[in-house]
């Protein structure tokens, strides 16, 4: 379900009576007998479930080590994919799609993955109340809901609130990552990220992200994929 016009940036306290802006849009989906066996069964594995409170990270993967989140995971096949090459790390995917989330337990299950855990809620909500502030290597954001017409453009996610508190979670040093088909939502990005000074732009994007379902569809509609990738600085 999407947010009404008139709602707050991601990561404001919505004022009473409004929805604050998610970091998605809740559609209804239809999930397979494995997806659901999946969330029957593997879900007490590799699942946490959201609470308010900060989480223990050394302890939900049993060990320290750099950790990634990735916000709105959809199959979920580019984390499984990028925890699968990088055992040395941790990987948090953040979803609310009930078949995304099944299918994404499929693949740890058959990769046989340690250092991936997911998450089913709204990802603003997880940042501000159950990841501890510096406690981020890297938070990727691919193909989020582009909201194309003007008067949606509140509801993008990456605005000044958002990356206030993306920057919070992240290390110094840390990468926020994003790719897009959309390019004005490119453009929207740059902006938003060049008016943020815990924010400087590096030369290239990490090069460990496989094509999604999401960039294969824009692709054969003609759009280019737009990709780009900042670290979390400290200026005077």
């Amino acid at each position: 379900m999407s947010a009404p016009d008139d709602s707050p940036e991601a990561g404001e306290p919505a004022p009473a009576g409004h929805r604050a802006v998610r970091s998605f849009v809740l559609r209804a989906g239809r999930i397979t007998v494995a997806q659901r066996r999946a969330m029957d069964e593997l879900w007490p594995r590799w699942g946490l479930e959201f609470t308010a409170q900060p989480l223990d990270l050394d302890r939900a993967f049993g060990r320290r080590a750099p950790r990634v989140l990735e916000i709105g995971f959809g199959d979920g096949e580019v984390l499984a994919d990028m925890a699968h090459a990088d055992p040395a790390s941790d990987f948090i995917g953040v979803e609310v799609h009930e078949p995304g989330v099944g299918h994404c337990l499929l693949l740890a299950e058959k990769l046989g993955l340690t250092n991936l855990r997911i998450i089913r809620h709204d990802a603003v909500e997880v940042l501000q109340s159950q990841v501890p502030d510096g406690a981020l290597a890297r938070v990727n954001l691919f193909f989020p809901d582009p909201w194309p017409k003007k008067r949606h453009h509140k509801r993008r996610i990456v605005q000044p609130e958002f990356m206030r508190l993306v920057a919070a979670k992240l290390q110094p040093g840390g990468v926020f990552h994003m790719a897009t088909d959309w390019a004005p939502y490119g453009e929207h990005a740059e902006a938003v990220l060049a008016a943020d000074r815990a924010f400087e732009p590096l030369p290239a994007p990490p090069g460990d992200r496989v094509g999604t379902k999401f960039q294969r569809r824009g692709e054969r509609l003609g759009h280019d994929v737009w990709e780009r990738a900042w670290r979390r600085c400290t200026r005077p």
